[in-house]
């Protein structure tokens, strides 16, 4: 398996998934002439896309999806009942093409040729936000931002991963003095908003294993975090705490407008 983050941050959100039967969306959250951009720079053809994941109904995950549906009647879009009753009554992404909504729901396992796809219920404030597990050839990538914290159900569900994507949206003290009212800012800490760099790094350490070869470091507030802090910390919790990891793990910062690397998995 293969992974990139095209693209993660408050603005959009996409990464892709490639394995050697299929080539995999998980969010749409960009446009889709910036989408077929992104896909291109890591040498993949947007024409080439047959499935796409979509993790909640919020913009910057799902604004994107319709579009490429439209456009590309190869892909097959999954979501649960929830994200798709939402985005459908109230036609945030336009008139979908009923033949490729297709329904994972909190808790199924799928299986298309070489790739099984776990679903799992996460927490926050969307019409029913879920994420996934991707496997592949003996390899699992976890797939988790968007949430306001990580119950131990969840930690059952991605532990022992070989790569984990994990929100670490904001620093505390940044977001608590930044520009954002107080109600934004009291949902955002939130057990329905997201996850603190401390409380990325904790919720991996219980979960990561000598197995995990890389981190993803997603969906960073660029008014609420730095890069530098998201990794430092990171660092300081897996790297230099007690998780057990070997010391080649790659922790890899995400941006908001370019692509990783494809990173073998």
């Amino acid at each position: 398996m293969q992974v990139s983050v095209l693209a993660s941050g408050s603005t959009g959100n996409t990464s892709l998934i490639v394995t050697k039967k299929h080539k995999i969306l998980m969010d749409a959250g960009l446009s889709g002439k910036k989408t077929k951009d992104l896909l291109a720079q890591v040498g993949v053809d947007i024409k080439e896309i047959d499935m796409a994941f979509l993790s909640h109904d919020h913009a910057d995950h799902s604004s994107g999806l319709g579009v490429l549906m439209r456009r590309y009647p190869q892909i097959n879009a999954f979501a649960n009942q929830g994200t798709w009753k939402y985005l459908i009554d109230t036609n945030k992404i336009g008139k979908l093409p009923e033949e490729q909504i297709n329904l994972i729901e909190p808790g199924q396992t799928k299986t298309f040729e070489d790739l099984d796809i776990t679903a799992f219920a996460t927490s926050h404030d969307a019409a029913q936000p879920q994420y996934y597990v991707f496997s592949s050839g003996g390899k699992r990538v976890a797939f988790l931002t968007d949430t306001g914290y990580v119950s131990e159900k969840v930690e059952d569900t991605i532990k022992d991963a070989d790569a984990y994507m994990m929100e670490f949206n904001y620093d505390p003290q940044l977001l608590r003095d930044g520009p954002y009212s107080w109600s934004l800012k009291s949902r955002i800490l939130s057990d329905v908003g997201h996850l603190s760099n401390e409380e990325a790094g904790n919720a991996l350490l219980d979960v990561v294993s000598s197995k995990t070869k890389h981190i993803f470091l997603a969906h960073r507030s660029q008014h609420n975090n730095t890069e530098v802090l998201a990794h430092e910390t990171a660092e300081k919790i897996l790297v230099d705490g007690d998780a057990n990891l070997d010391s080649d793990v790659k922790i890899i910062d995400t941006e908001p407008d370019k692509p990783t690397d494809l990173f073998e998995v």
